[in-house]
Formats: C-alpha cells, sequence, structure tokens
C-alpha cells in the first residue's frame, strides 16, 4: 500500500492510534506523512516523558536557572531519538502490531512503507541524534552511546518478561543522568536517586498505559504489567507513585532544593493521587487520558525544581 491510500475506516478514530484530518494530513505531503507517524510526531506525549527527567537532571544540577543551551540540545535529541525508539520498536513489532486494533494502521504493519525504508529513516535520525550528543561533554557522550543498548532490546522485552514496563523506565529515564553529566562532567548522588525515581514514575504511567491493549495482548502472547498485575495494579501504580515521589524528594534535597521545590512536589503528588484514584482500568480512553495527564507531572516537578533552586540561589 503506497503512502497516502491508507482508508479512511483504517484510520478512523477510536479504531486506531492514528488520527484522520490532523495537521500531519493538512500540512505534510503525502510521501512524508508516514515517516512523520512513524517518529510519532503526531502524540508529543512519548517526547514529554523521554525530555522530563532530562530537565530536571538539569535543574537539579544547575542549582539555579538551567542551561537554555543545554535544555534545547536535550529537547531536539528528545523529539529525534523518541522518534528512533519508535522506528526501532515498529520495525521489530511489525507482525504484532498488525495483530492489535490499536496499532494495525501503523505505517509498517499497514505497508504504507517498507522494512528498507524504516531502517534508512533509522539511520537518518540516528545521525542527527548524534550532532547532538556530540556537542555535550565526554560522559555525556559516553552515556548516551551506552543508551542505545537498552533503545534496541526494549522492544524485545514484551515477549520474554511480564515487566517490560520496568525495562522502559531504565531506557526512558537515562536522560536523568546525562543530563546532570552534561551540566557537571560527572555524576553524582541526586542524578542517581532521580535516575531511580523516574524508573518508578515509568513503571506507574506505562502500566496504566498497556491496560488499553490487554485483551489484544493476551489474545496474541504480548506480556506486561497490566496482565500482570490484573485487577491489583491501582495498588500497585500507587505504590510506583508514592517511591516516584519519595525518590524525588531525596534527589532534590541531596542537591540543596529549598522549599519552593518541596511545595511543587506536592503539586506533583496530588497530580498523581489524581491519576489513581479515578482511574477506569477497563476504560481505554480514559487510561489514554490519565496517562497523558503526565505532562503536567513533569512540568510541576520541573517548576518546582527550578524555583527551589533559586530560592536559595
Amino acid at each position: 500500500m503506497s503512502a497516502g491510500k491508507v482508508s479512511a475506516r483504517s484510520i478512523r478514530a477510536g479504531f486506531t492510534d492514528i488520527t484522520a484530518g490532523g495537521w500531519i494530513d493538512r500540512r505534510v505531503p503525502a510521501a512524508a506523512r508516514p515517516y512523520v507517524r512513524l517518529a510519532r510526531l503526531d502524540r508529543p506525549i512519548g517526547t514529554w516523558l523521554l525530555l522530563f527527567p532530562c530537565w530536571w537532571s538539569l535543574a537539579l544540577a544547575a542549582g539555579g536557572w538551567p542551561d537554555w543551551r543545554l535544555m534545547a540540545l536535550f529537547a531536539v535529541g528528545a523529539v529525534v531519538m523518541r522518534g528512533a525508539g519508535c522506528t526501532v520498536n515498529d520495525i521489530l513489532d511489525r507482525d504484532l502490531d498488525a495483530e492489535v486494533e490499536r496499532t494495525r494502521s501503523r505505517p509498517i504493519p499497514s505497508g504504507q512503507i517498507g522494512v528498507r525504508q524504516a531502517l534508512a529513516f533509522l539511520v537518518f535520525q540516528l545521525l542527527i541524534g548524534l550532532a547532538i550528543l556530540l556537542c555535550l561533554t565526554p560522559l555525556a557522550i559516553g552515556l548516551g552511546v551506552a543508551s542505545l543498548a537498552l533503545v534496541f532490546t526494549y522492544p524485545l522485552m514484551k515477549r520474554i518478561t511480564w515487566w517490560p514496563q520496568a525495562f522502559l523506565g531504565l531506557t526512558f529515564n537515562w536522560g536523568a543522568l546525562m543530563g546532570w553529566a552534561a551540566a557537571t562532567g560527572e555524576l553524582a548522588a541526586p542524578a542517581l536517586w532521580l535516575y531511580a525515581a523516574g524508573i518508578f514514575w515509568t513503571l506507574g504511567y506505562d502500566t496504566i498505559y498497556a491496560h488499553q491493549d490487554k485483551e489484544d495482548d493476551a489474545r496474541i502472547g504480548v506480556k506486561s504489567t497490566a496482565l500482570a498485575l490484573g485487577a491489583h495494579s491501582r495498588r500497585w501504580v500507587a505504590g510506583f507513585y508514592v517511591l516516584t515521589i519519595g525518590l524525588i524528594a531525596v534527589a532534590g534535597l541531596s542537591a540543596g532544593s529549598g522549599l519552593a521545590f518541596l511545595v511543587g512536589l506536592g503539586s506533583g503528588a496530588a497530580q498523581l493521587g489524581w491519576q489513581v484514584r479515578g482511574w477506569r482500568l477497563d476504560d481505554p480512553a480514559d487510561c489514554l487520558l490519565r496517562f497523558k495527564s503526565n505532562r503536567w507531572f513533569g512540568w510541576l516537578i520541573l517548576v518546582g525544581m527550578v524555583a527551589g533552586a533559586l530560592r536559595f540561589a
């Protein structure tokens, strides 16, 4: 199937995670649309979730206003590397995606582009990522190269463990280490605490996300925490989020953050509490809503970190 010839039925809202009539269909040439969708540029929540640990780390390491140049580099890097990760995921999962209602209209399983084209696009994205990486400190460069091992192996984890969300946490929060290394040229305890906090945060929000696909996943033999935890997921997610808040508190206080940081952390805790309290596990739309709301959690923590550092700067 060539680009731009997906049937209206295959992309209607509610049938797939590809939405018809958005800015991609209005502004992007037909030949480029599959690549934009492959990189998930129409769904920026994943980029935010990848970016916030980087920005949190930069804010804590700075002890004041973060370096805007580094923030911009990490922002562009998050867009590119999230796109590269999605490309790897879709190449490896193309057969599985064809069996899942929500994902069967993605560019590769729907036939809009082939694997060779996707691989060429992956190389293009990685080259951009490399150019950004070379602007950072030697330690940050080394950490960035090491992260590729996680990027390329994470998509396989759903085949071998009930806890692929834990591996996503290891991958998506690597920026907490890289941000500190880029700002200071070294690693320190606050970055490690922040990395651990991000892993539990990801365990929480991605378990919520995984409940969208649990019926299809069970049918085709894909593993997830949504299936492993089942009806007990709310309790587990609450526990993951408690650990998230506790570890962010340790990270911030060990970095010397002040009262404003705690105010931001309290607001973030309230946001996570909202996610858990009203969560309807069997309602895909509600799962997606609460998953996407983690962008606001990220902003609350970031504002608290910056304000907390400035208070005592």
